[in-house]
């Protein structure tokens, strides 16, 4: 005779409900399900099992030891299902609050401009930007996604490759037209250095001259926290600076800045990566943001 299938996920929220409630009745109000058709259950169950899992009087229901065990393994099953069901759904829509922390040139430049279709294609996402070149907790939870430049610390972090971005030394015609034009690095110890206010393993700026790779010390009355303040105060006439191209890019096609000692820049390039907690556990939102990133920027 065919064997009729079974549906023991019915069969074990059914159980539990009993288990719970403490009456088959009360077990199937809850379920919708007829006093006796939860009691043709229990039986079937048990007969399936082969042990008794609930005993039974007039007044009184209790679970026997291998009722107990069978309730655990069903709670633990069904809690595993349900969180199966939850990381899939997420998958196909991703909804929850994203924290990102950006530099604050790259955020208005290159990370402005993606946001809203990112938000278009996920419509259940919220966004909270943190604006700032300080390093932010991200280990710590408090940003789920930071976008660093740079040689990256070791942690426990994980990272995506986003892109690079070169280096040059800037000033403003009006700047050179009163202090003159540095022709050689030696020449910028006559000039106003505006620079990053970051400790350095070597403070100064590195230059190449015939192939001899060196830091050149500099100096002058103001430094920053972050590449779009130094681009700010370079065209106010104060300064030399010198920074990341994404921020001059314009700058630099306007004429309104110009730039420096090229033929000795080390055309250094600076990594810029998204930094996040990864891992199998990660939220779905996290994931589809940094695919959503690497798209856009790798190439």
């Amino acid at each position: 005779m065919k064997q009729l299938k079974v549906d023991k996920t019915t069969e074990m929220e059914t159980f539990l409900k009993v288990a719970t409630t403490g009456s088959l009745s009360a077990a199937g109000k809850q379920m919708g399900l007829t006093p006796s058709a939860v009691s043709r259950m229990m039986t079937r169950l048990e007969t399936r099992l082969g042990v008794r899992l609930i005993v039974r009087t007039t007044r009184h229901l209790h679970l026997t030891s291998e009722g107990e065990a069978y309730a655990l393994a069903a709670r633990r099953i069904l809690n595993d299902l349900e969180e199966t069901e939850s990381a899939i759904a997420n998958r196909a829509r991703p909804s929850g609050l994203l924290k990102i922390s950006t530099a604050a040139a790259h955020s208005r430049l290159t990370m402005v401009p993606l946001y809203q279709e990112f938000l278009a294609r996920y419509p259940d996402i919220k966004l909270e930007i943190e604006v700032s070149d300080l390093i932010s907790d991200v280990e710590g939870g408090h940003i789920d996604v930071a976008i660093r430049f740079g040689q990256l610390p070791d942690s426990n972090l994980s990272a995506r490759r986003l892109g690079e971005t070169g280096r040059t030394i800037v000033a403003t015609p009006n700047y050179l037209a009163k202090a003159g034009i540095p022709k050689t690095p030696a020449d910028l110890e006559q000039h106003n250095c505006l620079d990053f206010s970051f400790n350095r393993l070597e403070p100064g700026w590195p230059m190449c001259d015939e192939g001899q790779h060196y830091i050149l010390p500099i100096s002058g009355n103001m430094i920053a926290n972050n590449g779009e303040t130094l681009v700010e105060l370079a065209m106010q006439d104060i300064g030399i600076t010198r920074v990341g191209n994404f921020h001059i890019e314009h700058a630099l096609k306007s004429g309104q800045l110009v730039p420096l000692l090229e033929d000795y820049n080390p055309q250094d390039k600076e990594l810029i990566h998204a930094v996040f907690i990864g891992g199998q556990h990660m939220p779905e939102r996290v994931r589809v943001f940094i695919d959503y990133l690497v798209e856009k920027l790798s190439s």
